[in-house]
């Protein structure tokens, strides 16, 4: 039987703890990493995992000393599954397949470029891009496979490469996801739109008007917080007040977005505002400090995982 002092002690630590945070906090439990950014090889990246005690990996590229490795979409199956043995066996679970689907652009518009293009590679990069769009769906049927044999029902698409106004755009957007959604319907998987600076969802507002056009469970969010910084829109708290938090299904946090820096952001304030509006989701690093990516991604982690350690202590 519990004294009176026990029991006061018990209260006065359930109300330092909100409930919300007992049942979803952010630790390194719910931490994970793109393997292409913090190793030169599919083993050096399980083994970045494991040095940091992480339950969770995201995919893109098959970490390569050339940095010119095949995305996992595009391996065999013998290939694939001998990927998803390697992670089974050193503990790790995929938590997102970041693949580059519909990052070109849409045909039918232009993109805002930032630099001259001739005649010809115009007409080059016209009939690439009719060419990408023709083959989406037959790449989303790749992305599903490997999704399934890798064991995520996570994949990432982007909203076509950016134009001048791209709030007007997306509604024809939307009419090209709309198949794309119904095949995820019937596969039991997930597209994430991923706020992209150089795509037409770049924003938070953007995300939020994509998703008002969208209402299906299988069409959800990636938000990089840090991917909107060169949009001018202020991430956090502004930005993330506009997001329907319910259809955050990814995070990712960028090097320079929990390093020293001008581009540094309330990284613990982020977790605790993801924690009370219920987000069950993982946290994923994308280092991007391309310049010393190995070295960075380390750096990177370890303040991640110093953030989410101060927070449990406080807590």
């Amino acid at each position: 039987m519990f004294n009176k002092f026990s029991r006061r002690s018990l209260l006065a630590s359930a109300l330092a703890s909100p409930v919300w945070a007992k049942k979803n906090h952010i630790g390194k439990d719910r931490i994970s990493t793109i393997t292409d950014e913090n190793a030169l090889t599919p083993a050096d990246a399980i083994a970045f995992a494991k040095q940091y005690g992480l339950k969770w990996v995201e995919l893109r590229n098959v970490p390569d000393p050339q940095r010119r490795g095949r995305h996992y979409i595009q391996l065999s199956e013998t290939e694939l599954k001998q990927a998803a043995s390697d992670f089974k066996e050193a503990g790790l679970r995929v938590s997102f397949l970041n693949s580059g689907m519909l990052k070109f652009g849409l045909p039918g518009t232009e993109p805002v470029r930032r630099r001259p293009e001739t005649p010809e590679a115009r007409v080059k990069r016209l009939a690439s891009e009719q060419k990408m769009f023709d083959d989406r769906m037959k790449e989303l049927d790749k992305a599903i496979n490997a999704a399934h044999i890798l064991g995520v029902d996570k994949i990432r698409i982007f909203a076509f490469l950016r134009v001048e106004d791209p709030i007007a755009v997306l509604p024809k957007v939307a009419e090209v996801f709309g198949p794309m959604v119904k095949v995820a319907e019937k596969e039991g998987v997930q597209l994430l739109i991923e706020n992209e600076n150089s795509c037409n969802v770049g924003t938070c507002a953007e995300l939020a008007a994509m998703m008002k056009l969208i209402s299906s469970k299988a069409f959800n969010l990636n938000w990089d917080p840090l991917n909107a910084f060169h949009l001018k829109e202020e991430q956090f708290p502004f930005g993330y007040k506009l997001l329907p938090k319910k259809r955050i299904q990814n995070v990712q946090i960028k090097g320079k977005s929990i390093l020293a820096g001008p581009e540094k952001l309330d990284w613990a304030g982020i977790f605790n505002a993801l924690e009370k509006d219920g987000y069950m989701g993982q946290v994923g690093l994308e280092c991007h400090i391309f310049e010393r990516l190995v070295e960075a991604s380390h750096e990177s982690m370890k303040e991640i995982l110093r953030v989410c350690e101060d927070r449990s202590i406080k807590s």
